[in-house]
């Protein structure tokens, strides 16, 4: 399993955004036009139970914090946390660190809308419209 990297100084339990690198990718492109697609950038955007500008629920918190857990780390996510667009970043760069380690765009895109089991038919359109963003 690859290693989660930020090149940045942060805390051991920390996760920097300034760059929003990992292992040398770079995801900036990858989450602000997530961030366009979900909310138009709207950090107190609220859709069922998922809110902020990346619209986070709260599985996914809870996932976060497996993560953290498993990894030794102290650090722990709130669900006040998905309104902070810096925190939900951190969220989608742990996510990608553990499910993700070979970086793949497409699968970091269609499993933020699908889940990690998401069906390539389902994701199709979310895909297409981030996609599109990036492009912009």
């Amino acid at each position: 399993m690859a290693l989660f990297l930020v090149t940045l100084s942060v805390s051991a339990e920390g996760f920097g955004t300034r760059s929003n690198k990992t292992l040398g990718f770079d995801w900036n492109p990858v989450m602000d036009a997530i961030i366009k697609v979900e909310s138009e950038g709207n950090p107190k955007a609220v859709s069922g139970n998922s809110v902020g500008a990346m619209q986070i629920t709260p599985v996914l918190v809870k996932e976060c914090n497996n993560i953290l857990s498993k990894r030794k780390s102290k650090k722990r996510y709130t669900l006040a946390d998905r309104y902070s667009v810096e925190k939900s970043k951190e969220m989608f760069l742990l996510i990608q660190s553990y499910f993700n380690p070979e970086n793949s765009v497409e699968k970091a895109i269609r499993s933020w809308n699908g889940g990690m089991n998401y069906g390539i038919k389902t994701t199709n359109s979310y895909y297409r419209k981030v996609i599109a963003r990036m492009k912009k």
